[in-house]
Parts: C-alpha cells; structure tokens; sequence
C-alpha cells in the first residue's frame, strides 16, 4: 500500500532517532561530568540519598578540621605549661640552695630571692601571653565556673562537663565516712609512773611518711609526750594530741593508705593494769574500744589503717581516695574534695543554699570543641583549663599559693619559711604536671582516636555517596557506543522512509 499525505515509516523512524538522540546526549552529558545523577529525573531517590550523604561527608570534613584546630590549641597550651614546669623545677633548686643557711651569705640569698621574684613574674606573664588567634589558653579563660559551694565544706575542681542548659547541678552522697588511722595511748595519769627513777619507756611509733623510737623517762608528762611526738609529724606522718589522761595518736590525713603503728620496745615497768594501746571505735573515733595491747617489752606492733570516703556523684558511683571523691564521664569530670566533717557525716552534701540543696552548680566556662559532624550534646567535648598564675599554683598545699614566695611574703626565701615553701613549689609542680598530662591524654585519646574515625567514616560516606551519584565510565562508555550507532542507524532509515513515498509517482505513469 503505497500513501503520500501520512508516511508511518517516516514517524516511526523519527521516534527511534529521537530517543536514540536522546541516549546518546544522556551518555555525552554523564562522561563529561562523571556523574550519574545531575538532576531529579536522573533518579529520584538516588538523589536524595546521595544529597543526605554530601551534607554528611562536608560535616566529617569539617569535623575533622576542628580537631585538627583543637589540636593545635592544646599544642600551644602545652608550650606555655611546659615552660611553667621547667621554672618550677628551677625554683624548687632556689628553695633548697637557700635552705643551706651555713655558708650562704645575705647578698646569696637575696640574689637567690631576686630570681625567685622573677620566675614569679616570668609564670604570669606566661598565664597571660599563651593565646591561640587572641584567645587566651592558660589565664582561666577556659576555666569552668561554680557557685553554690559551702564555704569551708566542700571545694571542687571540674575537668569537664557538657550540659544543656544554663547550668548543671551536682549532687554529692557519702556512702561511707572518710578516717583517720589512729589509736589511744592509755599511760595512768596525767604523768607516766616506772618502776623506778631510772626506769624508760620507749614506744616506736610510726605512719605513712616513716618512724621514731620516742623515750620517756619516769614521770614524764602526757603533753611533754604528745609535744615530742608532734616534733616528728613531718617525718613519720602521726600526730598527737592529749585525750584526757591518755594521748591519741592519728594519722595526718585520712584515707586506707594512711596508717598509724605502735610497739612498746621497753614498757619501763609501767602498770598495765592502768595503761596500754586501745584501738578506736569505728563507730566513734574520739571513743576508746578494747584494749589491743599491753605495754610489753619488745611486744609486737599494734596497727591502724584510715578508710576511704565513698560515695556517688549525680547518681553515679564515685572513686573515693581519702576525703576527695571524682568522676570521669564523658559527660562530667570533677573531683571534689570535702571537708573533715562532711567526709564523716553519711547522706547528701549540701552546698550554700542549706539541707536538700546541690553540693554545687557549674554555671559555664569551659573550652567547647565540636567533634563530630552532628552539631549535638554528644558531639561536643568540653575541657576544663583552669588558671596558670602564681596567685593560684600550690595552693593544695595548705600553707600558701606560689605568690607566698614573692619578697616580702611569709614564704619568701630570706626569711621566710623554706620548709613550707617546697611545699607549695611541689604542689605547684604536681597541679601544672597533672593539667600537662590531662591534655596530653586528651590529644592523644580523644582528638586523636576522634580524627582517625572521622577519616574512616568519611572515606565510608564518600565511597557510598560516589557509588550512588558517580558515573561507571566503563558502562556509559559501552552506551555512547551504542548510541552513536543506533542514531547512524536510525538516520539512514529516516532517509529511506523518507523516500519510499516517491515509489507512488509510478502509478501515475
């Protein structure tokens, strides 16, 4: 059948190389992008997948940049800490020069003063000049802030927390008391009776730090005894203090590390009827429980051992040392330190706000990195960087902060204390070596560990987002080929069918 007004080869032919056409573009278009997917039609849901997975891999990218930032912040922390840490060491030399008064002259020691003043001097311009980018690191700028504290009961030091919220509370219970070691000396009055003039009673006592044989001679009073034994506090770690007619003997602090020992090595025929070594109630320690032991020569050792505070803090089982309970969470890291009573009183610690409030609140400070891609709680770790001043160094040690070295103050090393001193440069040196170690091990444990599994996550995302969007060049390849035949093809039909109609003209003769 022969037709000039509609040619049905012709259409159909143009509609194969329409398609063909069409193909061959969608295979030009794919290798010179080296995408897949360019726009919704390619492939709906492939597209959504692969956009979720590109917001994704940009936010491990960038997840990966800021702890390489964190990083480098704490690298620079570390250079002034470090600094700090070697005019510790040297000042700790200064002190024990100086200590050495025969054969130091004055003008010594006041030159040994005059350095002493400028590594003061030298550690807060330090404090102050640490900076990343103007940030200060080390002048307690990312130190964290509290409120509510009882004075005198409870002092706290937050290493990290992360919270929502303009604060967090902190709830302290004693589960079990902190104590003292200790132990009763029961000597029949309120001075020791011999045998006879001559007699002596010696008693070796002794604690943590080491031990004396004390002597006493007949008649003795218990405060001439409790004075010689306190003469040794620094040396054996004991105390003394008259309890009535007898004199109790207790370790310098409390804790299961702390003990006290007592062996009688010649009782001087003391009555033992009236006197010997009690043990303490665990119930009460100002309380006398039975008798442990007579005083008899060479008799053996009679021994006490502290016990350790525990308890909970925020509902959370605490590692109890001493009177100082801390927790370390990722979301909360503090050690608090409580007080003799509050330590020994079982139940919640109450803080200013009187019974039932919190020990204390953290009302903000820190240094916030963002660690992972999704901006949330979880992936935010805060850290703590407390002050690096000599106003605020050494002041654990109870006799002064590291500006109490300074001219003129009661620490200074012309004519002030040198014993208490070393003290405080000691735990100045222990604070600035703990805060190093601390980022150390943040560097090391959390930034580091944080980096190499962001970069195994990214390279996870980008191989999903590629294999979902990119082109396979070997398949698109084979389809341009066979494209750009199927058009050749169809064209060269085209044109016969274009022609086939010109057959009718025959028929016309």
């Amino acid at each position: 059948m022969s037709r000039i007004n509609t040619n049905v080869q012709s259409l159909v032919a143009q509609r194969v190389l329409a398609q063909n056409n069409n193909g061959l573009s969608t295979a030009l278009e794919r290798l010179s992008t080296g995408l897949r997917i360019t726009r919704g039609k390619d492939d709906p849901a492939g597209l959504i997948a692969s956009e979720n997975l590109r917001g994704e891999q940009k936010g491990l990218n960038q997840a990966v940049a800021n702890a390489d930032r964190a990083d480098q912040v704490l690298n620079i922390a570390e250079g002034g800490l470090q600094e700090v840490s070697g005019l510790l060491t040297e000042l700790q030399g200064l002190i024990t020069a100086s200590a050495s008064e025969a054969g130091l002259s004055s003008e010594e020691k006041e030159a040994n003063q005059l350095q002493v003043d400028s590594i003061l001097q030298t550690i807060d311009r330090i404090s102050g000049a640490t900076n990343f980018q103007g940030i200060k690191l080390l002048n307690g700028n990312f130190d964290f802030t509290t409120s509510g504290l009882a004075a005198g009961s409870v002092s706290a030091k937050v290493n990290s927390a992360k919270f929502t919220g303009s604060s967090l509370a902190v709830n302290v219970a004693v589960t079990q008391s902190a104590q003292n070691a200790g132990l009763l000396l029961s000597l029949g009055g309120a001075n020791i009776t011999l045998s006879s003039a001559t007699a002596q009673l010696k008693l070796e006592i002794g604690g943590k730090a080491g031990s004396r044989e004390f002597t006493f001679a007949n008649s003795a009073s218990i405060t001439s005894i409790r004075d010689a034994i306190n003469q040794f506090t620094d040396v054996s770690g004991v105390r003394a203090t008259v309890s009535g007619t007898a004199i109790k003997v207790t370790s310098s602090d409390a804790g299961s590390a702390e003990f006290v020992s007592v062996r009688s090595v010649d009782n001087g025929g003391i009555a033992t009827a009236t006197s010997g070594i009690y043990n303490l109630t665990a119930t009460n320690f100002n309380t006398a429980a039975a008798q442990a032991s007579e005083f008899t020569t060479n008799g053996n050792a009679v021994r006490d051992s502290g016990q350790d505070v525990k308890g909970t803090i925020n509902g959370l089982v605490a590692n109890g040392v001493g009177r100082n309970l801390s927790l370390s969470t990722d979301f909360l890291d503090v050690s608090v330190s409580l007080s003799t009573a509050e330590a020994q009183a079982i139940g919640n610690v109450d803080g200013a706000g009187g019974v039932g409030s919190s020990a204390f609140s953290i009302t903000g400070g820190g240094a916030d990195f963002q660690l992972s891609s999704k901006v949330d709680i979880n992936g935010k770790v805060s850290l703590g960087i407390g002050e690096i001043a000599a106003r605020k160094l050494g002041t654990n040690s109870g006799v002064g902060a590291l500006s109490s070295l300074a001219s003129g103050q009661a620490n200074n090393v012309v004519g002030g204390s040198v014993s208490d001193a070393q003290k405080v440069v000691a735990a100045a040196i222990k604070e600035v070596s703990g805060t190093r170690g601390r980022l150390g091990a943040f560097q090391k444990n959390v930034v580091g560990a944080t980096i190499r599994s962001l970069s195994i996550n990214l390279e996870n995302t980008a191989a999903a987002q590629s294999s979902i969007r990119d082109a396979d060049f070997a398949a698109e390849t084979a389809n341009l080929t066979r494209s750009q035949i199927l058009v050749s093809a169809a064209t060269n039909v085209l044109s016969l069918a274009n022609s086939q109609p010109q057959s009718a003209l025959q028929l016309l003769g």
